[in-house]
Order: structure tokens, then C-alpha cells, then sequence
């Protein structure tokens, strides 16, 4: 069971342009990937991440089936949070951590996040603990505030990616308009799709 990544998001549902999420805080841990594919990783991670949070609605929690990792989000008020978990992490404890980091994230920065404009580049300590601390479900199931918030909410699982896009959006299009990856990593997501390994990275 493992934690590869934790983001925080601005996502501005009242903005009429379309603009994607703008990303408050992340924390990865590539370090079970290849040397060379940790750049990709790091790449997709944030489109991926960005992709779901755009289409969390507020007060909504989405679980992301891809490949054999699971992509939650939870939307509270425009402040979102994803984390990237693979097949065998805990729904509950995995909403756990996402609830704990958006309550940390409140505590520490208050409402300044909706005045942010552009990604954020400094690193919140707290975000890289908690990356670490909660690999081990045990230690986010001790976060039990929830559970019946949980055991009453709807969490929404779709099985592929593809299934939280809008009607007629590609995935393909997305990769190719995104400026979270680089040429390499859009040429990387093409060739693994044409060997039947789609983003299996992710």
C-alpha cells in the first residue's frame, strides 16, 4: 500500500474561462519509479491531479480508477485536494488523509488561497509529513472524526479517467494541450498507449 503524491488546489468554479486549477502545495515520492521516468512522473502527476480537481465540484469526493492506482479528490469550497494512492490503500483512510490535509491547510493559511493566482512552488513541510506518515492506512484510519461523514456521503467512483471528462473531451486532446508535461512526456504517454501500457507510470 503506498501514497505516491498529495496535492492542494485553488479550483475556481466561478470562473467563466475555463482556467485551470492553480496548485497550492504538492509532495511526491517517486522514488520507487526509474531514475529516468521520475521526471514524466512528476509531470503527469500534476496533469493528472489538475485534470480531477477541475471536475470535483464543490462538496464533492471522486475516486479515479486508473491502471492500478486510484485517484481521490475531495472538493471543499474550492479548495481541493488529490491524492494519488495505489489499488490496495483503504478508501476510508484515503478520504482521512485528504480531509486532514484540507483541515491542516485551513489552519495554516487560512483564506488566503483564494487570492493566489499562479502555481506555488515553496513546499509546505506538513504536506511531505503527512506523505510520509499516512504510507501506513493504520495511521490515517486513527483519523475516525470522519467515518460517519464518510459512511454518509456519496463517494462518486469512476473507473477510468476518461469518465470524469465533459462530453467529448479526449484525454489524448488534454495530454497534447497541457502545459504540465513536456514534449518528452507527451511523446512517452504516446508511445506507452501504442504498446497497450497506457500511463502505466501512473
Amino acid at each position: 500500500m503506498k501514497i505516491t503524491a498529495l496535492l492542494v488546489l485553488k479550483c475556481d468554479s466561478r470562473s467563466s474561462d475555463g482556467s485551470d486549477p492553480v496548485i497550492l502545495a504538492n509532495a511526491t515520492d517517486v522514488s520507487h519509479f526509474g531514475y529516468f521516468q521520475r521526471v514524466t512522473v512528476k509531470q503527469f502527476i500534476v496533469f493528472v491531479g489538475r485534470t480531477v480537481a477541475k471536475r470535483t465540484t464543490p462538496d464533492q469526493r471522486h475516486s479515479v480508477q486508473h491502471e492500478e492506482y486510484k485517484v481521490h479528490s475531495y472538493n471543499r469550497n474550492g479548495l481541493c485536494v488529490v491524492g494519488f494512492m495505489d489499488d490496495h490503500y483503504p478508501v476510508r483512510s484515503a478520504f482521512s488523509v485528504l480531509n486532514k490535509v484540507i483541515d491542516e491547510y485551513q489552519k495554516c493559511f487560512g483564506d488566503s488561497w483564494r487570492t493566489i493566482q499562479a502555481d506555488s512552488t515553496q513546499p509546505w513541510p506538513y504536506l511531505n509529513e503527512a506523505l510520509t506518515k499516512f504510507q501506513d492506512p493504520g495511521e490515517a484510519d486513527k483519523l475516525l472524526k470522519i467515518q460517519r461523514e464518510l459512511d454518509e456521503t456519496k463517494i462518486i467512483l469512476h473507473k477510468t479517467i476518461d469518465s470524469v471528462l465533459e462530453r467529448g473531451e479526449k484525454l489524448d486532446s488534454l495530454v497534447e494541450k497541457s502545459s504540465d508535461l513536456s514534449a518528452a512526456s507527451q511523446m512517452f504517454y504516446k508511445q506507452a498507449k501504442k504498446t497497450n501500457q497506457c500511463c502505466t507510470i501512473l
